[in-house]
């Protein structure tokens, strides 16, 4: 096996290749929420498929994460990290120039492909390209900060270039980094020797992804057209044969995109439902707040996404001392007060009104739910790769990435359904009349359906507060200490 390049004159170059790809792929899981509005009135995009501009890629990135890892095994890192890159770069392209709803959302798919293949050969090129000890914990550090840094500079660059640019900023933007990142993949060590034999299990691929598409869609419409509708009950089905599908081949093939085995572990299986549960929650929450500052109370994009600081603060903070409580306390000691907080956090967003104000109603609930989910991802990651097998790592990490993700697309889709009827309930097509009533200049019956919306966005929150507090139970009741070794007996 060919040793990784040892660091010199090119490290630190390549090590801002990998971490600027790192930093494209997470900032656009957040990037496009402060557009939304903008997009909607611009294109005339239907409530459901506001979600999917948000789901489409969360499930294309989630679905297909682990099979990109596998391709850098099998083809090369250096080369799949390329691809990886040059699809994102094309899609983003496609995306900004897009005319209508549907070539939006194939964008999105497409950007998410790209990412599924760029993300985790990136991280594999950094074992490649730096060695053992400093070196590579170094580029290991500035790698999960980028993960944990693009979450906020997406929501506030999203704010910027949509105000004082365009909504389609958001992904004109990608070009010149992807392109960049492409120019400068040539100082990135390629180890040959370490590609391993096998093949992509392109079948568990298509009816993973494929199932997730058919639950999203199920669920997403059957909240508009009725759960006897006859096209929301053949997605179910379809979502269950793929599904079950999916886990007899997992089950059967020599080279699973999942193994099962890793699920045995009653620790790192609850690690993985309780990623499931904070996606869930997370994801719908920069969803519904951004459409509640901008619709209803009036925010301006860059407003909007300056107003995430509290969120960010919170999290960078609960981050930081995280890393530093794993060493003395179990995971579930430092994510099960975290989940609660977040929780907590949710019920106070049921709270808002059409003129809930910012310092001391969203800005407090913010910064504690920043504070709650910041406190779960350390330890769920530690969690989620104590005790597995050496070559087992790089999975094991990689399914939490997806847990989080899928979760995120399935809590999304349940969410805005679940919005979506409580507005309606209140006053029939809420969404619609919104903005029909701000075209007409209407004031009374626009405050009838910002009160309408705001009811369900409300509505949301509290069964996200459900979501958070079923991650809690999870963590609390499945997730033990990580494995430590056993310290040698001196011989008497």
């Amino acid at each position: 096996m060919s040793s990784p390049t040892p660091p010199g004159r090119h490290a630190g170059l390549a090590l801002l290749v990998i971490a600027a790809a790192q930093l494209m792929v997470v900032l656009d899981g957040t990037i496009t929420n402060i557009a939304l509005p903008s997009i909607q009135s611009d294109l005339g995009v239907s409530a459901s498929g506001l979600a999917w501009i948000v789901n489409s890629y969360a499930l294309a990135f989630g679905g297909l994460l682990l099979l990109g890892g596998r391709a850098g095994d099998l083809f090369g890192r250096r080369r799949m990290f390329r691809v990886g890159i040059v699809v994102f770069t094309l899609a983003s392209l496609l995306g900004g120039l897009a005319s209508g709803e549907e070539v939006l959302i194939a964008s999105r798919v497409l950007q998410g492909v790209g990412a599924a293949i760029a993300a985790p050969t990136a991280l594999s090129l950094i074992a490649t390209n730096f060695p053992e000890g400093a070196p590579r914990n170094k580029a290991m550090g500035v790698y999960a900060a980028m993960a944990g840094l693009g979450s906020t500079v997406g929501l506030l660059l999203g704010g910027v270039l949509t105000d004082y640019l365009d909504w389609r900023w958001v992904f004109f933007v990608n070009i010149p980094i992807g392109v960049a990142i492409l120019a400068g993949t040539r100082v990135l060590a390629e180890a040959e020797a370490d590609r391993r034999s096998g093949r992509l299990d392109v079948p568990g691929a298509i009816t993973g992804t494929g199932g997730l598409i058919a639950l999203v869609y199920a669920i997403t419409r059957g909240g508009e057209h009725g759960w006897t509708d006859s096209l929301t009950l053949g997605s179910l089905a379809a979502a269950v044969v793929l599904l079950a599908l999916f886990l007899v081949l997992q089950a059967r093939t020599a080279n699973p995109m999942m193994p099962l085995r890793l699920f045995r572990d009653r620790s790192r299986s609850g690690a993985y439902a309780t990623m499931l549960f904070m996606g869930s929650g997370m994801f719908a929450t920069f969803y519904f707040l951004t459409l509640y500052m901008q619709q209803i109370l009036g925010y301006s994009p860059v407003r909007t996404g300056f107003a995430y600081l509290a969120f960010s603060i919170g999290m960078a903070l609960a981050a930081a001392a995280g890393s530093k409580l794993v060493a003395r306390f179990s995971p579930r000691r430092i994510a099960g007060p975290g989940l609660l907080l977040a929780a907590l956090g949710m019920l106070w967003f049921s709270t808002l009104d059409t003129g809930s104000p910012y310092a001391t109603q969203l800005a407090p609930a913010m910064f504690l739910t920043g504070l709650g989910l910041g406190s779960g991802f350390v330890p769920m990651t530690l969690a989620a790769v104590s005790g597995v097998r050496p070559q087992d790592t790089g999975i094991a990490s990689a399914l939490l990435n997806t847990a989080q993700q899928v979760g995120g697309a399935l809590g999304l889709a349940v969410l805005t359904t679940v919005s979506a009827t409580a507005a309606n309930d209140r006053l029939g097509d809420a969404a619609g009349t919104f903005y029909r009533a701000a075209a007409e200049s209407d004031p009374a019956l626009l405050g009838q359906a910002a009160e309408a919306l705001t009811h369900g966005y409300t509505t949301a929150f509290t069964v996200a507060a459900a979501l958070f507090a079923a991650g809690l139970i999870v963590t609390v009741t499945a997730v033990r200490p990580p494995r430590r070794p056993a310290v040698p007996q001196p011989v008497k």
